[in-house]
C-alpha cells in the first residue's frame, strides 16, 4: 500500500505544481482525509519537490542553457536571455522572504482555509484572462518592479489551495504579458523557489530526522512527479495557446466549496 500511495501522491504533486489548481493544497487535502501514514511527511515533499524540479529543468533545458550561457558574452544579441535571469532573480526574492517570514504558519492552516484558498484561486484564474492586454512582446521586457509583483503573487500562493501558477500567471497577465508568455515566466521562475525551498525542507529533515518511506516508495514517488510534471507543463502551454483558465477555475471552485461544506457541514 506504501507504493501505491506514493504513486498517488507523485502523480497528483506533479500534475498540480503546474496546473494552476494547487499542489500543496490538493496534497494536505488527501493527508487531511485519509490520514497518510507518518512515513509520507516532510521528507517525502522534498523527494516529490525533487521531482518536479527536475520536470521543469528537462522541460526548460534550452532556455535555461540560454541564461546560463548569457552571462558570460555581452553579446546585443544574448541582452534578453541576461534580463530574462535577472528578472528571476528578483522575483524570487520577495518570494523568498515571505516564505521565511511567513512559511511555518502558511502551511500549518486549517483545512477550511484551505477550501477558502481554492475559491480564492478560482476568481484569480476567472480574472487572469481579462487582465491580458497582449502589450509585452516578451517576458524579458517585463519592468523589474513588474518582476517584484510576479514574486510578491508567488510568495503568497504558499498557502495551501492559492495555486503558485496560477497566481504568478494572473499577475503576469495583468502586467501586460499574454498568456503563454505568462506561463512560461511562471514555471521558470518556479525553479529556484522549487530549489530553495527542497533545500530548506531537506534541512529541516536531517534536523528533524523525519520518518521516510521505503526505497520502492521513494523510487516511485520521483518518477511519478518528475513525468507528470513534465506532462503537466507540456500540456498546459499548448492549451493555454487556444484555451482559456475556465475550466481550471470551475475546477478549484467546485473543489473549494466541497472542501468548505465538508469543513463546516460534515
Amino acid at each position: 500500500m506504501e507504493v501505491v500511495w506514493a504513486l498517488i501522491l507523485g502523480v497528483v504533486q506533479g500534475f498540480a505544481e503546474f496546473l494552476p489548481i494547487s499542489s500543496s493544497g490538493h496534497l494536505r487535502l488527501i493527508q487531511d482525509r485519509f490520514m497518510l501514514p507518518e512515513t509520507f511527511g516532510l521528507a517525502f515533499d522534498v523527494l516529490l519537490h525533487i521531482g518536479t524540479l527536475l520536470s521543469v529543468v528537462m522541460y526548460f533545458r534550452l532556455d535555461l542553457a540560454h541564461m546560463a550561457s548569457a552571462i558570460f558574452t555581452k553579446s546585443p544579441e544574448r541582452r534578453d536571455d541576461r534580463r530574462l535571469l535577472f528578472l528571476i532573480v528578483v522575483a524570487t526574492v520577495p518570494t523568498g522572504l515571505i516564505g521565511l517570514l511567513g512559511g511555518d504558519w502558511f502551511e500549518s492552516v486549517p483545512t477550511l482555509y484551505i477550501g477558502i484558498a481554492l475559491v480564492i484561486t478560482a476568481l484569480l484564474l476567472s480574472a487572469a484572462d481579462r487582465l491580458s492586454r497582449r502589450s509585452i512582446d516578451s517576458a524579458g521586457r517585463l519592468g523589474y518592479a513588474h518582476a517584484v509583483l510576479i514574486g510578491v503573487a508567488q510568495g503568497l500562493a504558499i498557502m495551501p489551495g492559492i495555486s503558485r501558477s496560477g497566481a504568478t500567471m494572473a499577475a503576469g497577465l495583468g502586467l501586460g504579458l499574454d498568456r503563454e508568455q505568462a506561463a512560461r515566466f511562471s514555471f521558470l521562475l518556479s525553479i529556484p523557489v522549487i530549489l530553495l525551498a527542497s533545500l530548506k525542507e531537506g534541512y529541516e529533515v536531517i534536523v528533524l530526522n523525519e520518518p521516510i518511506p521505503g526505497t520502492a516508495a521513494l523510487i516511485v514517488g520521483l518518477i511519478a512527479s518528475t513525468l507528470t510534471g513534465y506532462v503537466a507543463i507540456a500540456g498546459l502551454m499548448r492549451f493555454i495557446k487556444s484555451n482559456s483558465f475556465t475550466v481550471f477555475a470551475i475546477y478549484t471552485a467546485i473543489l473549494g466549496a466541497a472542501v468548505i461544506i465538508w469543513q463546516t457541514v460534515g
